[in-house]
């Protein structure tokens, strides 16, 4: 028995607990003595980070089961137990996340003199809450801990925010969140009524009506799409984007947008999949509308994290129609043209399209490390000129030459450039999409064009043609600390996985 509990303290307790002891140690130290808060929190950080792949030391890749499984009882008047796993999908979710948290700490380093031992406590206690929701098994503790995510979120957006409409966008964030959560929360409850327990691993086996697999999507949904986010509710992600710090912009590009892929995966697919049969041409057509509507929007923005966050959306989107390609076709009467199986079939998890799903995951993974490698070399240019207006920028190349190298491998990277870790990912998307809707792939491809235009023309909007020297004043490239966070990027983003 004490093996066994070793064991799994050491596999999947480990890297919980961890956080969690180090974003309490700073409290007790006093704000003057900010080297030992920085040093404490890098530590506990980076030790987590190594403990995250020791599952996959023992890990059998043979079985899409839950393994490593720990359970313990909190409420003993309902069925409702504290359940730990991990699979080869949240495996990697987790040791992204445990990657990018000592970045995050590494770039608010030389920042962190006010507030220093909260802006450890926020994200340690981030780091937590992420490790929690991706290796939780029981329903209702997933939703709380996926719930609790954006509050240390909201904290880093309304307290070191760059600007002054900071905690509006905060706000905004927050509420945009919560208000889709209500409706999962009334799902969880009545799956518990009809199942008796909340436990993930017991309702993947339960049948469930039709009309209530319906209503249980609906439900679903409207705090998924939230976060993945899709059209008309990404509203929330450019403002966040803008007004957080550059580690809280990593972080938030890296993890939470995942959430929402990573709830569609987990539970709408695979616990509903006659609803998932169902709803599959209207995630195909929001996630079409998204991808060309971003595309477009991100041509026409300013501002650079703006810009980023709104290919975010574009590639989040993409994901989504690589992960419901799983679903049989079925006749939209908004996007109906290519279809090429009959209505009747209803097989949420179709084994001859593999691609889509199979293709899914590399590109979220891949988006996790590009996207926030991206927003650094944006926080790099803020804070040397204090602006992030395209218009200011030029001609970077002849003083910024190292930047604008990792600057451009990460342009490459984003553009799914043959040799990088989005490459693969995105063309097993279009295999698997096309095969179930022509149009829809496409649609998809076309935004991959429109995404390849406007990285091209931001790269050569700030790197390319003459100085601007009446608003840019200190040149000086990227200095050996910065240089050394890229490097990691540079291995697991620009390069194929």
């Amino acid at each position: 028995m004490l093996e066994h509990f070793c064991e799994c303290y050491s596999d999947l307790s480990g890297p919980i607990l961890c956080p969690v002891l180090g974003s309490i140690t700073p409290l007790f130290i006093p704000n003057s003595r900010i080297r030992p808060i920085r040093l404490i929190g890098l530590c506990a950080s980076f030790i987590t980070f190594l403990y995250s792949p020791v599952p996959r030391i023992q890990f059998d890749p043979s079985t899409a089961k839950s393994q490593f499984v720990e359970s313990l009882r909190w409420l003993p008047y309902e069925n409702i137990n504290f359940y730990l796993g991990i699979d080869g999908i949240s495996l990697f979710f987790v040791i992204l996340t445990t990657f990018l948290i000592p970045i995050c700490i590494l770039v608010g380093w030389s920042g962190m003199r006010n507030y220093g031992k909260e802006y450890i406590t926020a994200f340690l206690i981030r780091e937590f809450l992420m490790i929690a929701v991706f290796r939780m098994l029981d329903l209702l503790l997933f939703y709380v801990f996926s719930e609790s995510v954006p509050i240390p979120m909201t904290i880093i957006i309304g307290v070191w925010g760059s600007r002054q409409r900071k905690i509006k966008a905060a706000y905004q964030f927050f509420l945009y969140t919560l208000l889709g959560s209500v409706f999962m929360l009334l799902a969880i409850l009545l799956i518990l009524l009809q199942t008796g327990t909340t436990d993930l691993q017991i309702s993947l086996t339960t049948e469930f009506s039709e009309r209530r697999q319906i209503f249980l999507w609906i439900a679903s949904f409207a705090s998924f799409a939230v976060k993945v986010p899709m059209v008309p509710v990404h509203i929330w992600l450019p403002e966040a984007h803008v007004e957080a710090p550059t580690a809280g912009s990593v972080i938030l590009a890296g993890i939470p947008l995942k959430l929402g892929t990573y709830g569609f995966l987990r539970f709408s697919i695979p616990m509903f999949p006659e609803a998932t049969l169902c709803f599959t041409p209207f995630i195909y057509t929001l996630s079409a509308i998204a991808i060309i509507y971003t595309s477009l929007t991100t041509s026409r923005q300013i501002d650079l994290k703006k810009i980023i966050a709104y290919s975010s959306v574009a590639h989040m989107n993409l994901v989504t129609i690589g992960m419901f390609s799983r679903a049989a076709a079925v006749r939209s009467p908004i996007l109906s043209y290519g279809h090429t199986r009959p209505k009747h079939v209803c097989r949420a998890c179709d084994p001859s399209n593999i691609q889509g799903i199979g293709g899914s995951i590399p590109p979220m993974l891949s988006h996790g490390l590009v996207s926030s490698a991206l927003f650094l070399c944006v926080g790099v240019l803020y804070d040397r000129h204090k602006t992030r207006l395209v218009r200011y920028y030029g001609g970077l190349v002849s003083t910024m030459p190292n930047l604008s190298t990792i600057f451009f491998s990460f342009t490459l990277a984003n553009m799914s450039s043959p040799g990088t870790s989005s490459f693969i990912g995105e063309f097993l998307i279009l295999v698997g999409a096309f095969q179930r809707n022509s149009l829809v792939a496409t649609l998809a491809a076309l935004g991959m064009i429109l995404g390849a235009a406007y990285s091209l023309w931001l790269y050569n909007r700030v790197v390319s043609g003459n100085l601007k020297p009446d608003f840019l004043h200190k040149f000086s490239d990227s200095n050996g600390r910065e240089v050394s966070i890229f490097i990691p990027f540079l291995v697991g983003g620009a390069t194929v996985l």
